[in-house]
């Protein structure tokens, strides 16, 4: 039966402003979707987790999927702790775990407001950062605090988990260090097609690319 599939969070799928003349996100969806089905996109660049709420109250009376791309712009918020001295390790773990506790917060009441929603969800990771920068190895360290919250909130509540670490995972996935590229926004329209296409959407239906 035709569905019709609703983006929302931030400009991971609302990434038009970064590919110029290339398709963004919800038109890769859209081009590469069954026959009849429809593509709406809610998710707005710059926004926060918070911002779903607001999202999620136009939803399309006809919606049957929901895939939810936020987080990016909550976890740059706490970039500055990066720079910030300590004197030993278990006191730079402690300055990130209070970071982690305010963004699980967060991700928690948003996961619960999709889950209100009754719909078949799914929540993306937060993808690291093009392999080739400088400032991989630590980006990449300091996203998993926060990406193991937006795990923990969708197994806890059955929300399928869409992993965009794995599936951007080359510099052409990016069109800059934290937008994807035409080429990124293809392979993440994939994986939600490919999700979309489960027939069971229950605890257990996961995509990671």
């Amino acid at each position: 039966m035709p569905g019709h599939v609703v983006l929302l969070g931030d400009s991971i799928f609302d990434n038009k402003a970064y590919v110029g003349a290339d398709p963004d996100v919800v038109t890769q969806l859209r081009e590469g979707s069954p026959p009849g089905w429809k593509a709406t996109l809610l998710a707005l660049d710059g926004d926060v987790i918070s911002g779903v709420h607001r999202q999620l109250q136009a939803l399309p009376q006809d919606a049957t999927h929901l895939v939810i791309s936020a987080g990016g712009n909550d976890a740059l918020s706490f970039a500055h702790l990066l720079q910030m001295p300590a004197t030993s390790v278990t006191e730079a773990l402690s300055l990130l775990a209070s970071a982690q506790d305010r963004f699980a917060a967060d991700y928690d009441g948003m996961a619960e407001a999709v889950l209100s929603a009754g719909l078949p969800s799914a929540v993306c990771t937060i993808y690291d950062t093009p392999p080739s920068g400088p400032e991989y190895r630590t980006i990449r360290t300091a996203l998993a605090i926060f990406n193991d919250c937006i795990t923990r909130a969708a197994f806890a509540r059955g929300l399928s988990l869409i992993d965009l670490r794995l599936i951007c995972n080359q510099d052409a996935d990016y069109a800059n260090p934290i937008e994807p590229s035409a080429r990124g926004g293809e392979k993440i329209a994939h994986a939600i097609t490919a999700w979309v296409g489960q027939r069971d959407h229950g605890r257990r239906s996961t995509v990671i690319g």
